[in-house]
């Protein structure tokens, strides 16, 4: 009879994974270098990151339902091999705006959406106990992963405009060489739980969600609920990757003289706490319960834009606000799957969870270009400046409505059960 894995190695895996999946956060690093050495606006710097995010959205809905029928490690695997294939083309072929939005836009973003939903189904299954913890904890690693690789991908790509012709291309190459290897390689620890396994010693309460409602993906579309926390999905993102793919630009421009580190090291730091808030939110909704814990989060992130934001050039201000934002945005990455699980069952986590993170596309593809077509016009006006004030107002009132939007929430009742 096999053994039962143990289901922490199977977490710290899904960590690893996630953490080498956070690439994707750390696109603002690569803007500069592509501005000066290109001359590309705005609009095409941040690009690649627009339709990285909406291929990997793209990517979850198919991952979804495939691993929920041949398990995560082929899934996991493919993904890997995606993305480190996006990387190894955007390194011959990112001389161009198209090369660089086809091959790591496209192919990249394709690989970090097969591999992302694996670890967090497996998980949700292994841990029925601490559900809001253990995804916390996986899609923290997502969150880090620019504390790890902004400064990196800063050291790779260097300080001199005349080196990066070579260094650029020369740092996606190497990242297809790391991802080739660890995220392959993590997948292969995932694995689904025995039927009717549970932890020893725990019971599942009765009445909970997870027992009484299993909702297929066509019927848990049928629901109110479903629309309601799409939409809770859609504005937490917006704000939270906004921020995100305008945080090195705006150290370097709006901070200036006054900030004591490179927009990469602040990127890194503000994912240290985009990182953390996954798992401080994901078991603080474990005890508040997680409608509450939306409603925080939303309030924090709107104040945060509407006052401590704008008008700031001082650094310590600006990167206060962008941490306390991010760290906002991470629990969206947390709660999202719990909630997913407790309202519309476990049994098909990966599909329905595959259907929710649209939301967290359309919000990664559609806000970021309106903000930097905010901003181009604003400093083609001399006033980029006064573009960052609108851009964070806006952000707050985003926040405002998500606010809102999430006394709404409400799980379906009992009866909405299917087998």
């Amino acid at each position: 009879m096999t053994a039962t894995p143990n289901r922490w190695i199977i977490a710290g895996a899904a960590v690893l994974m996630q953490v080498c999946l956070g690439i994707i956060y750390a696109w603002s690093v690569f803007r500069a270098p592509l501005e000066q050495h290109y001359g590309w606006s705005k609009l095409e710097s941040i690009a690649p990151y627009r339709w990285s995010i909406l291929f990997f959205t793209l990517a979850m809905i198919v991952a979804g339902f495939w691993q929920d029928r041949k398990g995560p490690r082929l899934v996991g695997s493919i993904g890997g091999l995606l993305l480190a294939a996006g990387c190894m083309l955007a390194a011959l072929f990112g001389d161009t705006p198209m090369g660089l939005n086809l091959a790591y836009g496209a192919v990249a973003g394709l690989g970090v959406g097969f591999a992302y939903v694996t670890p967090i189904a497996t998980c949700v299954k292994w841990f029925p106990d601490r559900r809001g913890f253990v995804v916390g904890l996986a899609v923290m690693g997502f969150g880090i992963g620019s504390l790890i690789f902004a400064p990196l991908l800063e050291w790779m790509l260097g300080k001199d405009p005349a080196a990066y012709a070579a260094s650029i291309p020369r740092t996606f190459f190497i990242l297809a060489g790391v991802f080739i290897v660890v995220v392959p390689a993590c997948a292969r620890m995932f694995c689904v739980p025995p039927k009717d396994w549970k932890p020893a010693g725990w019971t599942p309460a009765a009445g909970t969600a997870s027992a009484l409602v299993d909702l297929s993906p066509k019927a848990m579309l049928a629901t109110w609920q479903f629309y309601v926390l799409w939409l809770v999905y859609y504005l937490g993102s917006a704000v939270g990757l906004t921020a995100i793919g305008e945080s090195a630009p705006l150290v370097r421009e709006l901070a200036g003289a006054s900030a004591i580190m490179t927009g990469g090291m602040a990127l890194g730091v503000m994912s240290l706490f985009n990182g953390v808030g996954r798992l401080a939110w994901g078991a603080l909704s474990d005890r508040a319960g997680k409608r509450t814990v939306i409603m925080a989060m939303f309030g924090i992130a709107a104040a945060t834009c509407a006052f401590l934001l704008p008008g700031s050039r001082e650094f310590y201000r600006v990167l206060a606000g962008l941490c306390l934002v991010g760290f906002c945005y991470g629990g969206y990455l947390a709660l999202m799957p719990a909630f997913t699980a407790e309202y519309f069952g476990a049994r098909r986590i990966g599909a329905n969870y595959g259907l929710m993170f649209t939301a967290w596309g359309a919000a990664g593809f559609t806000v970021p270009r309106w903000m930097a077509a905010l901003l181009e016009r604003r400093k083609a006006a001399g006033d980029l400046p006064g573009g960052y004030n609108d851009m964070f107002l806006a952000l707050a009132a985003l926040a405002a409505a998500g606010l809102v939007v999430a006394v709404l929430l409400r799980r379906p009742e009992p009866a909405a059960k299917e087998v």
